[in-house]
């Protein structure tokens, strides 16, 4: 008994001593996998970090290219006595579209409903916060998104106010932005980014058209509308007789330098997260301004024989405005094409279409945002590559040709269709809605507040305190009959300069 109890000890500790390391292993495997989900977790987190730090950076540079960039590329363009009108539009633009954009646009634009307008889930940003919305950008707050395709509704209707420059009320631009935006922007921009969106190419559109960052929702839609608003408002008093030309190209060439940079932004901030893709965007919204550019001046140069700060600084804008739906789906080199073919373009619209047409686009909004947009929506049908960004796949999880260069020529027709459903809406609406507004508010200044400028008769301001208009202004601003005098022989004496001029 005694030998057999000896034994059972025996063995006993011959199984404990062979099981030891497999306890151990087995503590050891449960740590290696409570430290790699410790990992996972910091990786996850760190991601999410430094993809919301870049987003909103790249808010930030959205923001930047309408004030103070728009503001002093517009404002240099205009004549002397409309420059603080001309930048006080995109300013006040900043505020006003904001507040639509938190009370319903952000819902009507992202929040699920048809194929042509979201619901009202986000209605007063309910629901919009901290947590991310996967469907949109996994790795951000959603109200991270939500801040930076506001600043995409704030640029796009400070860009119509190009065309109408000089002569429009204050309060009419105030109406005719409120309403255009709700009406053209945060529905279209549902149906070409929205989950569901009828453009939408990568949520489930009905058409798949192409557009990374902006072609089509601001840029064509911006340059259309301009153009009916330059028609519909009528031209400048003394268009194509007086010079109109612009008062302080410094300031352009400023603003245009702010706008190049914060297209960054614009742009390859529009991949969501600082990954290759952004990288790619980045890379290629450079190439295509520096194309256009060269592009733009080239043309200029060879058509009058000298090249110039405003065509340079125009080509660059066309560049930009150009590669904006293509910068997520092309290569470096189909970037520099994308850009000199859109600067070659925009510089004929400007040059000539403008001139055989006769319309007063005064700062050629439709000339370099609709032409270039629609251009540059086109050539992203035949550059798109799967190389960068493979959106189609087949059932497999393969990736399918993208452009037609690539093998796919239908993408152009769903580009087509894409820019013909952006420029019907958006004439459409910008007509029905500057009827509207010519009704209820009128929409052009008198023939005397023209002549003297929008700075001193709309704002009692004047952009340069250079004697006469200093003094005037601060008289109009003190108002009664004494003002009403003051401005009536100040205008007289306007009229009468130009004239003899």
């Amino acid at each position: 008994m005694r030998r057999s109890w000896g034994a059972s000890k025996c063995i006993w500790s011959l199984l404990l001593l062979a099981a030891a390391p497999l306890l151990a292993f087995a503590q050891g495997a449960q740590a290696d996998a409570e430290r790699l989900s410790k990992l996972e977790s910091a990786a996850a987190a760190a991601q999410s970090a430094g993809d919301n730090a870049w987003m909103l950076v790249c808010a930030a540079l959205v923001l930047f290219m309408t004030g103070p960039g728009l503001a002093l590329f517009y404002g240099g363009l205009v004549r002397r006595k409309n420059v603080l009108t001309t930048m006080f539009q995109s300013f006040i633009l900043m505020a006003v579209v904001t507040v639509l954009w938190a009370v319903f646009g952000y819902s009507v634009a992202f929040a699920e409903g048809t194929p042509f307008a979201g619901g009202l889930s986000y209605l007063f940003l309910q629901g919009v916060g901290a947590a991310p919305n996967e469907t949109y950008a996994a790795t951000i707050p959603q109200q991270t998104f939500m801040i930076y395709q506001l600043m995409f509704a704030v640029i796009t209707p400070a860009l119509i106010t190009g065309a109408f420059a000089e002569r429009m009320k204050f309060s009419a631009m105030l109406a005719f932005t409120v309403l255009w935006t709700s009406v053209v922007y945060f529905p279209l921009a549902h149906m070409v980014w929205g989950k569901g969106g009828f453009l939408n190419a990568a949520l489930g559109g009905t058409v798949p058209a192409l557009d990374f960052a902006g072609g089509t929702v601001v840029h064509i839609s911006s340059g259309f509308s301009a153009l009916v608003c330059a028609v519909l408002v009528g031209r400048r008093l003394g268009f194509g007789k007086a010079p109109m030309e612009p008062h302080n190209l410094v300031l352009s060439l400023v603003g245009a330098c702010m706008l190049w940079v914060g297209w960054f932004g614009f742009n390859a901030g529009s991949a969501l997260s600082a990954g290759s893709l952004a990288t790619s965007a980045f890379v290629a919204t450079h190439f295509a301004a520096a194309a256009a550019t060269l592009g733009w001046t080239l043309a200029e140069w060879v058509r009058t024989g000298k090249p110039t700060v405003l065509g340079a600084i125009s080509g660059a804008v066309a560049g930009l405005v150009g590669i904006t739906p293509a910068s997520g789906f092309v290569t470096p080199m189909s970037a520099l094409a994308v850009g000199f073919i859109t600067g070659l373009g925009c510089f004929l619209a400007v040059t000539e279409l403008k001139k055989r047409l006769g319309y007063d686009d005064a700062l050629d909004v439709f000339g370099v945002h609709g032409t270039g947009g629609t251009i540059g929506a086109l050539l992203t049908g035949v550059f798109a590559t799967s190389a960068i960004n493979p959106i189609f796949k087949d059932a497999a999880g393969n990736a399918l040709p993208v452009g037609l260069l690539e093998g796919n020529a239908g993408q152009l027709l769903n580009q087509l269709i894409g820019v013909g459903l952006t420029v019907g809406i958006t004439c459409v609406a910008s007509l029905a809605i500057l009827k509207i507004v010519d009704l209820l508010i009128g929409l052009r200044v008198s023939e005397e507040e023209e002549i003297t400028g929008l700075d001193i008769t709309l704002h009692g301001e004047a952009g340069y305190h250079l004697g006469t208009e200093s003094v005037l202004a601060r008289v109009i601003a003190s108002g009664g009959a004494e003002a009403e005098a003051v401005a009536a022989g100040y205008t007289k004496d306007v009229a009468l300069e130009g004239a003899g001029d």
